[in-house]
């Protein structure tokens, strides 16, 4: 069931840190090619994984505790600072989600947002002393039209990306 605007309700938006997800990965991979939606990955190519890493502008980034602290805090500043309604954040090791609902604003508008206020919160906090972005391009921004996909997304970021990072490090 659709709602009866042309405008999503929310967005789920997922980044991804830098050099953590290449092609040819086992987990499979899309490119500008095949990203339509219900299109198949590409399979798992080792060669075409270790091209891609050799090609990488610096090392993979992972997010320890630190820098998860202050990207999800970066998150939380975004939205407080333009009114957006965040219904829940998961930052992991090497990416982040978010529910937020939809301020009237393109959705890429809103990744970018966050993007980068967490990368200048992490410099200004000294964990990310790079030029580079610790990002990868682009990122997921899925609509999200009714109350079910809402209640669906909050409970993937709360409750379906594992156990709690912090009882681990």
């Amino acid at each position: 069931m659709w709602n009866d605007a042309d405008t999503p309700i929310a967005y789920l938006i997922t980044f991804r840190c830098y050099g953590t997800w290449l092609h040819g990965d086992e987990r499979g991979s899309i490119d500008r090619h095949n990203n339509k939606f219900g299109s198949p990955k590409h399979p798992a190519t080792p060669h075409w994984q270790q091209i891609s890493a050799d090609r990488l502008k610096q090392p993979s980034v992972k997010l320890d505790i630190i820098r998860r602290t202050v990207v999800e805090r970066a998150i939380r500043n975004v939205c407080d600072r333009r009114g957006w309604h965040l219904h829940a954040t998961n930052v992991r090791t090497n990416h982040a989600h978010s529910v937020v609902d939809n301020p009237g604003k393109p959705s890429g508008i809103i990744l970018n947002a966050f993007k980068a206020n967490a990368t200048r919160e992490m410099r200004e906090a000294g964990c990310w002393t790079s030029d580079r972005s610790p990002w990868a391009d682009k990122g997921s921004q899925r609509r999200l039209w009714n109350e079910t996909h809402l209640f669906n997304a909050v409970d993937y970021v709360l409750n379906g990306q594992g156990d709690d990072l912090r009882k681990f490090e």
